[in-house]
């Protein structure tokens, strides 16, 4: 299996890991606050990460302060700004519409990396965005004629897509570091960092809310934050990111909003019927397209 390949591969896993975020952050935001449920998130990832760290690369790699601090930049990006605009969107509108926002990010990822890191994508590379966005455009097209659930759901939605923006600056953050970190090490540092940023508010809420209410559903929900979309989801992108230009990964945000879609079906038994199977195709055809760029 090519270098590409796998870096492919690896981008899909992380995107459909970070899709399944929508339908647990909606479970979780039900039993816990923002910052004391993503404070447990990061405990719990970093409980897993940096163990491993020091027992396969002997700890923590030694890299610029410019890099330190544009490490910290990402994590404030994606594991704080992201966290927190998405799961506040999540109290105020419905799990299927937040998913449908996040498609996006393609389009979003690929400006930034056009304007900030001149990377201009190929001819296949942007007909793979277009017809990824397409995709993503045609699930959006058949939400419930009753109209979208939530207590706010303009405001909901107007926070999922500040999340958006967020999560495409975190995806390409990563570009900016020089040193040839691992993505183990990538990622125990992102998690740190994503510690600091939630735990003075987590802390003071954890004095707050009474832990013994908090049903079994939303522990174990906690726990799939931490190991899989924080570990695992991490893990992933920072192997694939560096393997292929910003505008070749940015294809593969479009798997998130479909991941969310599917995931809210099967979990929340949201309809999905063939205008979204269709627009699953359509980004589905983007991604083989890009591929054999």
């Amino acid at each position: 299996m090519s270098t590409k390949t796998k870096a492919y591969i690896n981008l899909t896993l992380a995107m459909i890991i970070v899709g399944s975020s929508v339908v647990a952050g909606k479970i979780m935001v039900e039993e816990l606050p923002v910052f004391l449920g993503s404070t447990m998130r990061f405990v719990l990832a970093l409980a897993i990460l940096i163990p491993i760290l020091y027992l396969r690369e002997g700890g923590f790699p030694r890299i610029s302060r410019r890099s330190w601090m544009m490490l910290g930049v990402q994590s404030m990006c994606g594991s704080f700004l992201f966290t927190v605009f998405l799961l506040y969107g999540l109290t105020m509108t419905g799990p299927a519409s937040a998913g449908i926002i996040t498609s996006t990010t393609p389009a979003c990822m690929g400006i930034i990396a056009w304007l900030f890191l001149k990377d201009r994508p190929s001819r296949k590379t942007a007909t793979g965005i277009v017809l990824s966005v397409l995709g993503v455009l045609v699930i959006n097209g058949v939400q419930d004629s009753g109209g979208v659930s939530g207590a706010n759901p303009l405001f909901g939605n107007l926070l999922v897509l500040g999340a958006v923006v967020f999560e495409s600056l975190f995806l390409l953050i990563r570009k900016t570091v020089p040193e040839p970190l691992s993505p183990l090490a990538v990622s125990t540092i992102i998690s740190v960092f994503g510690l600091l940023w939630f735990l003075p508010v987590g802390a003071y809420e954890a004095f707050t809310v009474d832990l013994t209410a908090i049903s079994l559903t939303g522990w174990l929900t906690v726990a799939y934050y931490g190991a899989f979309i924080t570990v695992l989801a991490y893990l992933f992108w920072f192997a694939g990111i560096t393997k292929v230009p910003a505008s070749t990964a940015g294809i593969f945000t479009a798997v998130m909003p479909v991941a969310a879609l599917v995931l809210s079906a099967l979990v929340l038994a949201e309809p999905i019927g063939w205008p979204q199977l269709s627009g699953c195709g359509f980004v589905l055809c983007g991604i083989v397209l890009i591929s054999k760029n």
